[in-house]
């Protein structure tokens, strides 16, 4: 995503207070110089339960920052989406079927999601008994599963769906637009619109169809698998994605857009969608994708996905840009920095992804470090540059640069700040100076999305990988000061 207002970038945070622009004229110049409980009973009486074998599945997954996401018991394969959206009144109705498989015997399970009425749950066909306690939605099936069972739950529901305003201030979930709605996951807000496990280290495949107004375009991840149009003038919108997905990865955006579609070298389709008003803003950056693919793909590797493109919404649509999976979300005409930025991610975070949200630095500090290395591959700043004038003079741009290590922050609030973005990038500099080979730290980056490709990766995987990389370099110092240490380290 793409940083607060005084971050560079990555994440996301809050750019609509201080434009980016803002943010890189200022590192050139360096360079240079719910909670509440609800009872909602549904589906058959409570003499109809079946048998009482197994247990409730955790509620949540206990991420040290969000201990509520995901849940316990049983993995997700994959998620089939109904919806039907009305931009008048903000009203979606939809289907979920979710297919998983249940790692324990169970009695009951809990799927997250914020809002939206529930109609009726079944589990393997059956109707089954359900309740609400804040966002998660916990089902009962009329017979328990046995663990290693695959199943399925059909959730039907329909209402308005809800914004989600994080400890930082951001806004996520499903934020409406002049035409339509975008949706953005980083880190809850998935389960605004969908019901499911709603964490990234449960990932799944996905199917999606939308129906919208006539006029309007749904634009989901992965490939279009047709549209049709209904008598009434209303279009459905297919789209799968194969590849594993990070619930937080998943999006939705509906409205006017100009849709393009091209092929990229290697035969890779890319699928690129513009608010009209952004078209002639954004034409620069976006007609430079496949030289962007093609140096992505020599400083990292394959191409994780099967597509690749961009959304680009109204600026103020929302208030960062996100690395959704295939085609990352741009409020506004992308900066070319933010453009990189966010396709590195589909390596570094979205392909491998971190195991919680503590490990958040391993997605923003590498997609971070791509910029310096675009930068400087381009003929600007050398990424040794940028770290030298971060280290000396960091602290006047980024307040916060040196308030916590990459590995530790405080909270929720603070996984995307600096340290997390800034001094991330900084520990694999300090990786690339350890190393003494540039050609040996071009491996290890392809490497580490190679190993880790599709799955999960926590902070002690990365450097477990970079030691035996390199089993003749000590990166003790590194990790401990640079990646864990309090304050700012001694100089290199």
């Amino acid at each position: 995503m793409v940083s607060r207002p005084r971050v560079v970038v990555g994440r996301r945070r809050r750019i609509a207070v201080v434009p980016r622009s803002v943010r890189l004229v200022t590192v050139a110049a360096l360079v240079a110089g719910c909670l509440v409980l609800v009872a909602c009973d549904g589906g058959p009486p409570e003499g109809a339960r079946g048998g009482s074998g197994g247990s409730r599945g955790a509620a949540g997954v206990g991420d040290p920052y969000f201990p509520k996401a995901g849940n316990g018991g049983y993995d997700v394969t994959h998620y089939g989406l109904t919806l039907s959206y009305v931009p008048d009144g903000n009203r979606l109705r939809g289907t979920a079927v979710v297919t998983a498989r249940a790692t324990q015997d169970l009695s009951s399970f809990d799927l997250d999601l914020l809002g939206m009425d529930v109609e009726e749950v079944r589990v393997e066909g059956a109707v089954a008994r359900f309740r609400r306690e804040g966002q998660e939605l916990v089902v009962r099936p009329s017979e328990p599963l046995a663990g290693g069972e695959a199943f399925e739950v059909r959730v039907r529901y329909s209402g308005s769906p809800v914004t989600i305003t994080d400890a930082d201030r951001s806004q996520e979930g499903w934020l409406r637009t002049a035409d339509g709605v975008l949706a953005l996951g980083e880190p809850t807000g998935s389960m605004a619109w969908f019901p499911g496990a709603h964490h990234p280290s449960d990932k799944a495949s996905y199917d999606v169809a939308v129906t919208v107004p006539k006029g309007l375009t749904a634009v989901s991840n992965g490939e279009p698998r047709g549209r049709r149009t209904g008598p009434d003038g209303r279009t459905t919108f297919r789209w799968h994605t194969a590849e594993p997905t990070a619930s937080y990865a998943a999006t939705l955006a509906i409205g006017r857009f100009t849709v393009t579609t091209s092929v990229l070298g290697g035969g890779l389709p890319a699928y690129v969608a513009v608010d009209p008003s952004q078209v002639a803003a954004s034409r620069a950056v976006l007609a430079r994708l496949p030289e962007v693919m093609d140096w992505a793909r020599d400083s990292f590797g394959s191409y994780p996905f099967s597509s690749v493109g961009a959304i680009v919404d109204r600026p103020g649509d929302a208030g960062y840009a996100l690395e959704t999976q295939n085609r990352p979300v741009f409020p506004g005409a992308p900066g070319m920095e933010t453009f990189v930025h966010e396709l590195a991610h589909q390596w570094f975070g979205v392909s491998v992804t971190p195991r919680s949200w503590r490990d958040m630095w391993l997605s923003e500090g590498l997609a971070t470090y791509a910029e310096w290395l675009w930068t400087e591959d381009e003929g600007g700043a050398t990424a040794e540059e940028t770290f030298r004038a971060l280290y000396d003079h960091g602290a006047d741009v980024y307040e916060d640069l040196w308030d916590f290590p990459p590995a530790k922050p405080p909270g929720p609030a603070h996984i995307s700040d600096a340290p997390v973005y800034q001094r991330g990038a900084m520990v694999v500099h300090r990786v690339r100076q350890a190393l003494h080979d540039d050609d040996a730290f071009h491996g290890l980056l392809r490497g580490w999305a190679a190993a880790r490709r599709h799955g999960n990766a926590r902070t002690e995987d990365f450097t477990a990988f970079v030691e035996k990389r390199a089993p003749q370099v000590d990166f003790d110092g590194i990790w401990s000061q640079w990646l864990y240490g309090e304050g700012r380290p001694p100089r290199p």
